[in-house]
């Protein structure tokens, strides 16, 4: 795999730690990185030495969002249909990005300081677990621009219901680290000068599983989140069934 320079990946034993790199930008969301990250994320999963991944940002922010330069491009640099093409291609891979976190069975641990917010929150829920700085700054000020918090929305109002979610894409307000805590956003707090390595320990305990077993809890967490009770049983005997099989016969007594 091909990286580019706005974006780093380390081995730590069985952990891959992905850190976006544009710290002068706050690690905003250009297409350059928003495909390396999708890239990473599959390429990780497809590894059989990586057990759990650790998503970071360089510098004192984890993300700040989308790239808005590279918006006004869009209309900058061509027709108004060129615009509208670009815009629907960014759309389509941020949507691919976002599905990524649910769809590889690797467990993601995000590592979230400074500010995080708009696509950045985004990315932070998308993560399986959450380690934030007590830094944190996390919300989505997408209405004061003038657009819509849309991709993002999906896993928001899942996560921390109704009422809050419309609260955060409608104010606009920013979120604390124990407010993050409070809401079900984040796992733990740390000090931003341990945040990463704290994260990689945490994602170092669920590498330690077998990983066929893991990746069914993750596969199977995330099929019955959002399913009637009923359906999620038999999606949960399912697994169930399938997990039997893997299991190795116990030895004979002699």
């Amino acid at each position: 795999m091909t990286l580019p320079e706005s974006l780093l990946v380390e081995d730590r034993g069985a952990v891959r730690v992905i850190t976006m790199n544009r710290p002068d930008k706050r690690n905003a969301l250009n297409n350059e990185l928003t495909q390396g990250l999708l890239d990473a994320l599959r390429d990780a999963d497809q590894n059989p030495a990586v057990g759990a991944i650790v998503l970071a940002g360089a510098g004192q922010s984890f993300c700040a969002g989308a790239d808005v330069k590279e918006f006004g491009g869009f209309v900058a640099g061509g027709t108004d249909a060129d615009a509208a093409q670009s815009a629907l291609k960014r759309a389509h891979l941020t949507t691919s990005l976002h599905r990524a976190f649910t769809e590889i069975g690797t467990p993601v641990v995000g590592a979230a300081q400074g500010y995080a917010m708009g696509g950045g929150a985004g990315l932070a829920l998308a993560c399986d677990l959450l380690v934030v700085g007590e830094s944190l700054k996390l919300g989505y000020p997408e209405l004061k621009h003038g657009i819509v918090a849309a991709i993002v929305m999906a896993n928001l109002v899942r996560q921390v219901g109704r009422k809050t979610a419309f609260e955060l894409v409608s104010t606009g307000d920013t979120v604390d680290a124990s407010r993050a805590i409070a809401l079900g956003i984040a796992n733990r707090v740390s000090p931003d000068a341990t945040l990463v390595d704290d994260a990689v320990a945490l994602a170092a305990r669920l590498a330690n599983y077998d990983p066929v077993a893991m990746t069914a809890t993750k596969r199977l967490f995330h099929r019955v989140v959002d399913l009637p009770l009923t359906q999620a049983f038999d999606v949960s005997l399912d697994t169930n069934m399938m997990m039997r099989s893997f299991r190795k016969p116990a030895p004979k007594q002699s």
